[in-house]
């Protein structure tokens, strides 16, 4: 993968991203999650494929993540087999790597294809929940993210690497996106039945959302969450964003 370029942009050419400053390394923080020390809120904005535009061939998703200055912290990218992007859409598996912005992998993400899973009502089996597995240095487990079972709003619990439930996510009672659905859509993250944050997927315009399903979401926690936590919040948002917003346009 090509590395971020740091230096001054030549005319006529893009700006290069504006990086976050990395921090020092914390005892006890898993390397390259030190940034999310300082934060509590994120930018996912997933980069339009022109190539996907054209052709309608579903391509593996990359997202920028940055701060709530616009400051990059981190880009991630799929790694998906390609028959399973054009037969199985949004239902395939997937891996997603998390790198830093000197290219190092940080975090990663996988979630394993299920044939049978998605439905709400089924949800309270295994094999019909969708999930994504959250590790932090790659080979250990932060958490997961699993779908739950609902009569209607999509629900999730967020677990620890001890499998304990910790969160819980409610989304909204319809979730149909599309150009002329002007409105967000929040999936609020709960403590006790207490919402203390949100993954919030966030109108991208009439053009944006007319011709690719290129999404922006927004993440919100507390500054002071454990940082290991934050970063399965994040895995929540990928694994959101396939189930209701990466609509299979073949």
């Amino acid at each position: 993968m090509q590395q971020p370029f740091s230096g001054q942009a030549l005319p006529g050419q893009p700006q290069p991203a504006v990086w976050m400053q990395a921090p020092q390394s914390i005892p006890g923080c898993p390397p390259g999650l030190e940034y999310l020390t300082q934060l509590d809120q994120l930018l996912v904005h997933q980069k339009v494929e022109l190539f996907e535009v054209l052709t309608n061939i579903e391509t593996q998703n990359r997202f920028v993540v940055k701060n709530a200055l616009g400051q990059q912290c981190y880009y991630a990218y799929e790694e998906s087999d390609f028959c399973m992007r054009v037969c199985c859409g949004p239902h395939r598996g997937f891996m997603m790597h998390i790198v830093d912005n000197a290219g190092n992998e940080v975090i990663r993400m996988n979630r394993e294809f299920k044939c049978c899973a998605g439905c709400c009502w089924c949800a309270n089996s295994d094999c019909c929940s969708y999930s994504i597995n959250v590790e932090s240095p790659v080979g250990t487990p932060l958490g997961t993210i699993r779908q739950s079972q609902s009569c209607w709003v999509p629900m999730y619990e967020i677990l620890d690497a001890n499998e304990q439930k910790v969160f819980d996510i409610e989304g909204p009672c319809c979730v149909c996106p599309g150009p002329c659905c002007t409105c967000d859509f929040p999936f609020e993250i709960k403590s006790n039945s207490v919402s203390i944050g949100s993954v919030t997927k966030q109108y991208s315009g009439f053009a944006k959302e007319m011709v690719t399903n290129a999404t922006n979401f927004s993440v919100t926690f507390p500054k002071d969450l454990d940082v290991k936590m934050k970063a399965v919040l994040l895995g929540a948002t990928f694994l959101i964003d396939m189930m209701f917003f990466e609509q299979n346009q073949n």
